[in-house]
Order: C-alpha cells, then structure tokens, then sequence
C-alpha cells in the first residue's frame, strides 16, 4: 500500500477488481501491475498494446533516500535508470524515489530531493537502490527503511547499495555471511561493525545472488551499467556508456585509487594502459603473459606484479574475461555461428568458448545469445555493431535488403 493514494477524477472508469500478482523473479520484471500515482505527480500513460498482447510494464527501480545523502551516488542512478531510453529498450526502467526516513530530505550539498513515493514502494519494486547515506545514517538506520529492505528481499526483490549504503542492508542481516564491497576508506570501520560480512575492499563492486554493492562514488556507475548489462545485454550498456561519456567497463579494483603504502616499481611510470589496448586489438592472436611483458617492455616478474597491483587480477584471467566480454557483443550483435566467434575472440574451437563462457557468466553462448537478441534492439541503430559514436553510424540499409543479405549469411556454412 501507498502511504497517499491518488485520488481519482471525478470521470474515471472504476478499475477492475484486483487478482493476486505472480510472484516475481529477482532482478525481473513482473508481469504488469496497477501502480497508483503518488500525490502530485500525473500517472505515467500506458503505451498501446498490440493486438492480443498485454502491454509490458517498465522494470520499477526505487531509490531509498535518506537525509544529507551524496550528491553524487545518488545521482548516477537518476541518470542511468531515470531518463527515457526507450529507443533503446521499450519499456526503459522506471525510477522511483522513496523516502527513506520522514521530513523533508536534502542531499549533502544542500539541494532539495523530492520523494514522492514511500517505503511501501520501496517494498514492490523490482530492484531496490540503498544510495550512500551520511555517518548519522551509517550509525543508526533509519527503522523503518530497515524493515523496508528486509521485506523486500523476502520477496525476492533485486537489492543493490551504492557506496556507504552497504552499512543500512548489514544492519537489516541481509549481509551476513555474504560478500560485498564499500569505500576503501570505509573498510576498516565497517569491518570492525560488522565482521559476519565478506568484506572485499578492493573490488569496483560485488554481486552476491540477488545482493549487489559497491564501491565508492564512481563505481556507482559501474554498478548501475552492470545492472543494466545484466538486464538488457552488453550492447545496451555500452550505448547508454557512450551516451554518459564513460567506458562501459573499468579494469581492476579499488587498489588502483586508493592512498596506499608506497612501493617501489621496476620498469618506471607510464600505466599499464597501452598494452591492455594492444591485446584488445589482438583477442583473436595467441596471447601470453611472456607477449603481454615484451608489449610492455616488463620483465614477465615485473608485468605480473605490476598487473596485479593496478588490476587485481593475473593477466591471464584478464584475458580470459576480455575475450568472454568480446565474445557477449558478438553474440549479441551478429549472426556468426559460435565457430566463428571462437575463432574471432581467440579461444580457437566452439568446445573451448562454450567451456569459459559458461563457467563465467552461467548459460551458454546459445542460450546467452537467444535471450539478448530477443529484446528490444536500439531502433535508431543497424544490424550488426553498435558503432563508437552516433556520427559514425553507417547509413541504413533498407529492410529489404537486409532481410536478403540475412538470409544469405544464414546459409552460408560455418567456414
């Protein structure tokens, strides 16, 4: 229920007698539902269904706000899941903002949030934002926000904190025993207040089943592009990325930014940047960590070393995931037969790609790319690749012809 129910005009048709919702998948839209508007604010018209068709209802992503919140973290999810993408996906996500605690609510720097919606809300969403809340927030949650999270991820709600707003799902229990991540310059406190949980402070963010949470300020976009990645696919992410000006995925963790003891490094400055663009550009090529130091002009001890430190992972295994991450947008984005994106992302025969592929993100390229390819494609852009800018977009081909070419790759077989 909602804290204030809209009141209806006087002309407004009786709405039909409610049925029980099914129960909804984590991280999942249900299927569409009534959703009252709050006061204030004009309910959001219904699209046109087609014909014997329900119409499908966005996937409703409530914030929880809390007093003197940052700026910043609670932004990004306003600008990743809050402004209209549907030429994109149709629907786009919805974005609520809830309440968190009574009164009216400002951010840190003092500017005024309005949060028409409230912690019943919160509760139906489908997944559940705790953004970063100030220390008095931190100390001593809000009660009612608490009881909030916790009955939603009883019902399965998709739940996910940004920043400091890991300390509000620890002190519901929803943590426990689990992994997760906050601000490197949290970690040591919230390790001391709650030492039941994981705690990961080098990671950019961690998922735990339905839990996601991350690190400090900018990673709140790596999460919220991760969130999208998840629902809708990496060529989706990667176009709302272009759009935002950030690349659609950072390497590494934490241990990149934060102020740690200095250590002595062989080989001078420079980063690590060059040769990570140098193996992208060569995927499809036998990469090894003795090439990779010899890109690098490194000692294979040194690059190592090095790799780890900046990147929190063996160069290796960095590969591996380049390559698998390649091998999603190929998927998604053409018709190559699994064949030849094994050959295209360098791990040689299908039985190999199919092997890491699912061993990293759990289904198959088959059923990976079945999913993807049957949502909602960005309209405004060909077949094929999602190009690096909207000036660099081919011209369209028309439909006919694309039909015909299709149908001719199709045939073709597996070379």
């Amino acid at each position: 229920m909602r804290r204030d129910a809209a009141t209806p005009p006087p002309d407004a048709t009786p709405p039909p007698e409610a049925t029980p919702a099914p129960e909804a998948t984590p991280g999942r839209a249900t299927a569409p539902a009534e959703r009252p508007a709050p006061p204030g604010r004009p309910a959001t018209p219904e699209r046109p269904a087609s014909p014997g068709r329900a119409a499908p209802r966005p996937h409703v992503v409530a914030v929880a706000v809390t007093d003197a919140a940052p700026t910043f973290e609670l932004a990004v999810p306003c600008e990743v899941f809050g402004l209209d993408r549907a030429d994109l996906v149709d629907p786009w996500y919805e974005l609520r903002l809830c309440a968190g605690e009574p009164g009216p609510l400002r951010t840190a720097a003092g500017l005024g949030v309005p949060t028409p919606y409230g912690l019943d809300d919160l509760v139906e969403a489908d997944t559940v934002i705790v953004a970063a809340c100030a220390r008095p927030a931190q100390l001593a949650p809000p009660p009612g926000l608490l009881t909030a999270v916790r009955k939603a991820h009883e019902s399965g709600r998709r739940i996910v904190s940004i920043c400091s707003g890991v300390y509000i799902l620890a002190a519901a229990g929803l943590l426990s025993g689990r992994r997760a991540t906050t601000h490197w310059m949290s970690a040591a406190d919230f390790a001391h207040r709650f030492p039941d949980v994981a705690l990961d402070p080098t990671a950019l963010y961690v998922e735990d089943g339905s839990i996601l949470t991350s690190a400090g300020t900018g990673s709140a976009i790596d999460l919220c592009l991760h969130l999208v990645r998840r629902d809708h696919g990496a060529a989706v992410a990667n176009e709302v990325a272009r759009r935002m000006v950030v690349p659609p995925h950072r390497e590494g963790g934490q241990t990149q930014y934060a102020r740690l003891p200095a250590r002595p490094r062989a080989g001078g400055g420079g980063g690590l940047a060059p040769v990570l663009q140098w193996a992208r550009e060569r995927l499809h090529e036998p990469l090894t960590v003795a090439g990779l130091a010899a890109a690098a002009h490194m000692s294979e001890r040194t690059f190592a070393r090095r790799f780890r430190d900046e990147l929190g992972t063996t160069p290796l295994q960095w590969v591996l995931q380049e390559r698998v991450r390649l091998a999603q947008e190929l998927l998604e984005t053409t018709d190559d037969p699994v064949e030849s994106v094994a050959r295209r992302t360098g791990f040689g025969t299908a039985p190999n790609l199919r092997h890491h592929f699912r061993r990293l993100t759990g289904v198959s390229p088959q059923t990976y790319r079945q999913v993807f390819r049957s949502r909602a494609v960005p309209r405004s852009v060909p077949p094929g690749a999602l190009p690096a800018a909207p000036w660099e977009w081919p011209e369209r081909v028309p439909e006919r012809s694309q039909r015909k070419n299709q149908g001719k790759k199709r045939e073709e077989p597996p070379p």
